[in-house]
This record gives structure tokens, C-alpha cells and sequence, in this order.
């Protein structure tokens, strides 16, 4: 895969509202799993789909503490991205 192909996909799994508000919610730090599942007001397999999509991007990654997993922003330049388009709409 190249690097256009890799843009690409990080760009579409953050076009999702979903997939948005899941890097939304983990923008302060690690969540759990079952914290995720809480906010997110879908079914666990569909959670699990939108996370596996944005782990495949390389946006989040995910760490199993005791019986959980636990998923994290993986790079801060996702940070940036969210900033920059979030700086962009209030303008």
C-alpha cells in the first residue's frame, strides 16, 4: 500500500460519525473497551467493526489490561488532524 492508499484510508475511516466520535472520546487518553461501549450507542459488533476499521488506519490501537482492552489515539498527528478541521469549520 502505498502512501496515497494510507491517507486515503485514514480519511474515510474519520468520515464516519461513529468512527469520528470514538477518536472523539479517546482524545483525552486510553478508554476501555466497556467505557467506549457506554458512550457509543451501538451494539457491541458494531463498535467492535468501527474499531477495527480505525485500527486497520493505524489511528487507534488497542492494549488487553486483565480482561479488558483497552484503545488509545495511536499517533498524536491524528490529534492535529482532528484540530486542524475542527479550527477550519469554526472559521
Amino acid at each position: 500500500m502505498d502512501e496515497q492508499e494510507k491517507s486515503i484510508r485514514i480519511f474515510k475511516a474519520l468520515g464516519h460519525p461513529i468512527r469520528y466520535k470514538i477518536v472523539k472520546f479517546l482524545y483525552d487518553g486510553p478508554k476501555c473497551v466497556c467505557k467506549l461501549n457506554e458512550d457509543i450507542e451501538f451494539s457491541q459488533a458494531n463498535l467492535s467493526q468501527h474499531l477495527k476499521i480505525l485500527k486497520e488506519a493505524g489511528i487507534v490501537s488497542s492494549e488487553k489490561i486483565g480482561m479488558n482492552v483497552h484503545y488509545k489515539i495511536s499517533n498524536e498527528e491524528i490529534k492535529n488532524i482532528i484540530n486542524s478541521v475542527d479550527k477550519l469549520v469554526k472559521s
